[in-house]
């Protein structure tokens, strides 16, 4: 394994095992963020939704194929 990789997943492991440790104490608080991360994903689900047309934009009597 090398040194990057070991180091990565030590600090992957530190992190789960600090969110797991955490998570009872800060429950109410992340529970209350609920609300705004749909708020903030309303404009980022709108910004990239219009992204997937790769400019095959049609002109008002063409149809579609």
């Amino acid at each position: 394994m090398s040194n990057k990789r070991a180091w990565l997943l030590a600090a992957v492991s530190a992190a789960l095992i600090a969110g797991y440790l955490l998570y009872p104490e800060h429950r109410q608080h992340l529970f209350g963020l609920v609300p705004y991360a749909f708020l903030f994903a309303c404009p980022l689900l709108h910004f990239f939704h219009g992204s997937h047309h790769h400019g095959q934009h049609r002109q008002s009597g063409e149809e579609r194929p």
